[in-house]
């Protein structure tokens, strides 16, 4: 348990430049046909996230096509995971190595199964993604909108949010709760409360 102040980060376009699920959707598109099928409802998602235009509910279920008829179809991912962050771990952005602390958190909605493999890599002990049950396909824990705060309250009911990094007004619910805000945007990053 964390029991003091403590910076904490979205990951997808603020550590890292880009976003993880439209990479890895991306990584796989060379290697399996069938994941074709579902690009068009992933554009989809990816434009409505862009634009804010989700609730939590609608992020489920926009999500449950893929994840339900493709995911849970695919395997043991963890070797593909490793490769994964072996092209893309270069997108890590070098800003973060200057501010980073060890009792960081990240928290994130990308998938704790690619998370876990980059958490290893930068030697990010606290953090949370969003969580899928591989037998069916469905979220167990979306680490989304004002859903970030629930969980992060959850995980770690002492720590106090000083410093709060993101690129999206999505986390306005952690912007709340934060001391002060940095928006980041490529490698600009500015206090915005």
């Amino acid at each position: 348990m964390l029991n003091l102040n403590v910076n904490v980060y979205d990951f997808d376009n603020t550590i890292y430049r880009g976003e993880t699920l439209v990479d890895f959707v991306l990584y796989y598109m060379k290697r399996d046909i069938k994941i074709w099928k579902y690009v068009p409802g992933l554009v989809r998602i990816a434009f409505k996230d862009a634009f804010h235009l989700f609730t939590v509910q609608e992020a489920i279920e926009a999500y449950a096509a893929f994840l339900e008829g493709y995911y849970v179809n695919t395997g043991d991912v963890s070797d593909s995971v490793v490769d994964f962050w072996n092209k893309n771990e270069r997108k890590i952005k070098p800003w973060y190595e200057t501010v980073r602390r060890d009792s960081d958190i990240i928290v994130s909605g990308t998938t704790d199964f690619i998370l876990d493999e980059i958490m290893k890599r930068m030697n990010i002990k606290n953090y949370v993604g969003s969580s899928i049950d591989k037998k069916t396909g469905k979220f167990t824990r979306l680490c989304f909108l004002e859903n970030k705060v629930k969980i992060f309250r959850e995980l770690y009911p002492e720590a106090h949010i000083e410093n709060f990094y993101t690129d999206s007004m999505n986390d306005k619910a952690m912007m709340d709760i934060s001391d002060n805000v940095f928006l980041v945007k490529g490698e600009k990053i500015t206090k915005i409360k």
